[in-house]
C-alpha cells in the first residue's frame, strides 16, 4: 500500500493508535519499568453551558505517558515507511 503524500487521515489514525497502544503498554508495564508510566495531563476543565432546554459540556484533556510518546514516534516511523 502506497500512502499519498499529504494523506493526513492515515497519519492521524496511526498516531492515535500508537498513542493508545503505547499508553496501554506503559500502564501494563508500569510496575516493572516505572519510567514508562511517567506522564502529564494537559487540557482545560469542563465548562457547562445550561440553556434550560439543552446542557452542553465543553472540555479537553490529553494524558500521555512516556510509552505513549514512544508509540507516537513508532507510528510516525511506520507512516513514513508506507
Amino acid at each position: 500500500m502506497r500512502v499519498k503524500n499529504g494523506d493526513t487521515i492515515v497519519l492521524l489514525v496511526l498516531l492515535l493508535v500508537g498513542a493508545i497502544f503505547g499508553s496501554l503498554i506503559g500502564s501494563a508495564l508500569g510496575d516493572l519499568v516505572p519510567i514508562l508510566n511517567y506522564g502529564k495531563s494537559i487540557g482545560m476543565d469542563p465548562f457547562v453551558l445550561d440553556l434550560n432546554v439543552i446542557v452542553i459540556t465543553f472540555g479537553f484533556q490529553l494524558s500521555l505517558n512516556l510509552a505513549g510518546i514512544l508509540g507516537i514516534i513508532i507510528a510516525f516511523v511506520i507512516y513514513k515507511k508506507l
